[in-house]
């Protein structure tokens, strides 16, 4: 089997501090690859055009595996629809389009399974992309990573590059985002039911110091036993009980970030184009991967699981009057099996995992 990368590869990973960036990140480094190349906000932003054609113009990269979004939960998908789309499209369009111009081969690029529409047929393979109407609370995001895929399969069909679309189901891992508001529904409930614990406990010591590391709404941690507990109540945070969103029956399907890191890196060094479509096709199309567990879970469950794995005995209540999301959305991983990957790390040891990361972080 063909291999494009060697150590002294020149790659960008954009998004590199992420979720899925840093993983890539560690697992390059721990590969022994010397030649990475990552840019903070702070030092690039990939909303500025000028800014990441600069970039492009002075690094020169070889390979450039794009990792980097604007993302969150429903609610914040479903609040700021515009910068979720009008974000997603800029960065695309300025890393994508500077990858082309100049010269970039290979190009790795990390959708998501929301682009799929919100009924789609279960387990969702690749051709159900664009068969139905998407998922209404977080349809902005979903259709800029659709025109993402495109432009890479588009790209490739007209101009012979290798650009290759990866959609991962839901990831979860080190370095995660643990804010109240604007997270996953994984790490928001690792994070919610150990404070609940904490306050259960009467453990303000480390309510303090996980709000010293973690700031919820400007509070740090500083305020008075009464102000923290209003202000986590707000959040469904109770000393004797949370309150999560929705009905807890949505199934979904979660993988550990660094099989995700795994996977991308496989598919970049051993997938080519034209392996993801029947030779002498008429209409190319849908040669994007999906990239799952193939397993799911109810949301009930999960959270059933996270509070054995943290000790937890206080009551889980469901506020059904808050959206559930899409009901069910396991992706299809035949094409990924097909093409020699599989998973290796299962829901339970990932969220025992996590929350290790969590306390230690």
């Amino acid at each position: 089997m063909k291999t494009k990368l060697n150590p002294s590869t020149k790659i960008y990973v954009a998004g590199h501090r992420g979720l899925v960036g840093s993983a890539i990140w560690r697992q390059l480094e721990s590969r022994g690859f010397t030649q990475l190349i990552g840019r903070t906000h702070a030092e690039l932003d990939l909303l500025d055009p000028v800014a990441v054609r600069e970039f492009f113009d002075s690094e020169q990269p070889e390979v450039v595996i794009l990792a980097a979004a604007h993302v969150g939960g429903i609610l914040a998908n479903n609040t700021y629809r515009g910068d979720f789309i009008y974000q997603n499209l800029q960065i695309q369009q300025n890393v994508i389009g500077e990858s082309f111009r100049h010269g970039v081969q290979d190009l790795l690029f990390l959708g998501s399974s929301c682009i799929y529409p919100r009924e789609a047929k279960q387990p969702i393979t690749e051709d159900e992309l664009l068969t139905g109407p998407l998922e209404y609370t977080n349809e902005p995001y979903a259709i800029a990573k659709i025109a993402g895929l495109k432009l890479c399969e588009s790209l490739n069909l007209q101009y012979g590059t290798n650009y290759i679309a990866v959609m991962p189901t839901n990831l979860y891992g080190p370095n995660d985002n643990f804010h109240l508001e604007n997270s996953h529904v994984l790490p928001a409930m690792i994070r919610k039911i150990y404070l609940s614990k904490c306050l259960g406990l009467g453990d303000w010591a480390a309510v303090r110091a996980d709000l010293k590391k973690r700031p919820v709404a400007g509070e740090s941690g500083t305020g008075s036993e009464a102000e923290l507990s209003a202000l986590l109540a707000r959040f469904g945070i109770h000393a004797d009980r949370i309150e999560l969103w929705g009905s807890g029956k949505p199934l979904r399907e979660f993988l550990w970030s660094e099989d995700m890191a795994a996977a991308s890196l496989y598919v970049l060094e051993h997938v080519d184009f034209a392996d993801l479509y029947p030779e002498g096709s008429k209409e190319i199309r849908n040669c994007h991967i999906n990239i799952g567990s193939g397993h799911e879970l109810s949301i009930r469950a999960l959270a059933e699981l996270i509070a054995r794995t943290i000790g937890y005995e206080g009551e889980i209540r469901w506020d059904s009057t808050k959206p559930d999301g899409t009901m069910r959305k396991l992706c299809s991983v035949d094409k990924l099996h097909a093409l020699g990957w599989r998973h290796s790390v299962e829901i339970e040891e990932g969220v025992a995992r996590l929350y290790e990361w969590y306390l230690a972080h």
